[in-house]
């Protein structure tokens, strides 16, 4: 399928300065497109992704995008979608994120065809005089009042600082025409005001028959209405050590049915036909739900691994089934993170004092009778003598023990000295 028709079919465009002129540049050349973050941390999150995923599709057909990591306006801050001002980040902090904001970057697209750049590269030397003389006359205070990420901002304040963001970022699109032929931004719906003060600039400065666009993505909404990405244990995030693979792959398998199709048209490479089928299959068997792990398992491969994928889906099968004794010390660290837990020390107990010191039981009478009855698993190993020792160091690397209660109660002991 063409892009710009496969894009409308993934419901993947919210709005486009002129869709005839952008239709035919695309069938015309290879464009240049960018997108950028600004570095408020050291990894992005889900909802980071969302103008990312155009990018890849459009360098997939063959276009040329660039990240512009925000070390320039990232240190003043960006006031879309806040009411009250961001705390600035040290320079040590901001040049932290941008370092490993790049390296997340580099894994989604790779080094073909593909370009990041740093903002504060220009916007770091523009003196304020020339940033007021050269910039700052081309700008309506009248107009960068009625735009919405300001006009929203105007009952609780907004610091001069950051009523220039826009200005700063219509210098990136400017410097990106110039630079890196760039002519296309994408950024999300937020972002429209913005960008359009970006193509404003071009054209003052380059003449009006320069040819820059702008596309931005709709507002990602859950079936409930509410927004995409947010979890009750907060964001979802790209890197490994803030947001397992295992939880990863758990989010996206966990959608809604109402969901799934949106966020397989949207997150995932899949073709039409695929999707289609994958619908049909959510409609006549929503319990095997086989859209919901293909989601998982495209978007886990994406963002992490292939072997992410077999990680997360060895310790799914694993916690489903019980049999947990052949899982590592570091899938167990991922699929039990969120499991109740206790402290333990490598000492050897009995069974009975071990699950009730545990917390698993709460008294010794009903420990014997869980134990006598076959309720307790330690390891994946059933356990009915209550005469039996347990040492915490015998699985695990010495660092975990897992208790099952019946059929589904999981508890993690942590071994510590």
């Amino acid at each position: 399928m063409e892009i710009f028709a496969d894009l409308k079919w993934r419901g993947a465009i919210n709005q486009l300065t002129d869709e005839e002129g952008l239709q035919e540049l695309l069938n015309e050349k290879q464009v240049g497109m960018y997108a950028g973050i600004d570095p408020t941390a050291d990894s992005m999150h889900i909802g980071h992704l969302i103008p990312f995923m155009v990018l890849k599709r459009f360098q997939l057909a063959g276009h040329k995008p660039v990240i512009v990591i925000g070390g320039g306006t990232g240190s003043i801050g960006d006031p879309s979608g806040r009411n009250s001002e961001r705390v600035l980040q040290t320079m040590e902090q901001v040049m932290h994120n941008e370092e490993a904001l790049t390296a997340q970057m580099v894994h989604l697209f790779g080094t073909e065809n593909f370009r990041v750049v740093n903002n504060r590269d220009w916007l770091g030397k523009i003196s304020l005089l020339d940033f007021l003389r050269i910039y700052g006359k081309l700008f309506s205070v009248n107009t960068m009042l009625a735009k919405d990420v300001v006009a929203s901002r105007l009952e609780t304040g907004i610091s001069f600082t950051e009523f220039t963001y826009q200005i700063l970022q219509s210098v990136d699109f400017l410097e990106l025409f110039k630079r890196e032929e760039v002519q296309l931004q994408v950024g999300g719906a937020d972002q429209w005001g913005n960008i359009t003060a970006g193509i404003d600039l071009i054209h003052r400065m380059e003449g009006n028959d320069a040819k820059a666009y702008g596309l931005t993505i709709p507002l990602m909404l859950k079936s409930d209405g509410t927004k995409f990405g947010k979890t009750v244990g907060g964001a979802v995030w790209l890197d490994a050590k803030k947001t397992s693979p295992y939880e990863f792959y758990q989010f996206w398998f966990n959608q809604e049915d109402a969901d799934v199709i949106k966020y397989l048209k949207y997150f995932t490479f899949l073709s039409k036909e695929e999707i289609e089928t994958l619908e049909v299959a959510t409609k006549e068997n929503p319990r095997a739900r086989a859209a919901q792990r293909k989601l998982a398992q495209e978007v886990t491969r994406f963002v992490h691994s292939q072997a992410a994928v077999d990680e997360a889906e060895r310790i799914s099968a694993a916690l489903f089934s019980g049999d947990v004794q052949d899982l590592t010390a570091t899938e167990i660290a991922q699929g039990f993170a969120n499991m109740p837990s206790f402290e333990l020390t490598s000492e050897v107990k009995n069974i009975v004092d071990f699950i009730v010191d545990a917390g698993v039981d709460s008294s010794k009478r009903q420990a014997r009778e869980d134990v006598t009855n076959g309720a307790i698993r330690i390891n994946g190993q059933q356990i009915t003598d209550v005469a039996a020792m347990i040492d915490p160091s015998a699985m695990y690397d010495g660092k975990f023990v897992i208790v099952r209660r019946g059929k589904k109660k999981y508890f993690l002991g942590r071994v510590h000295d």
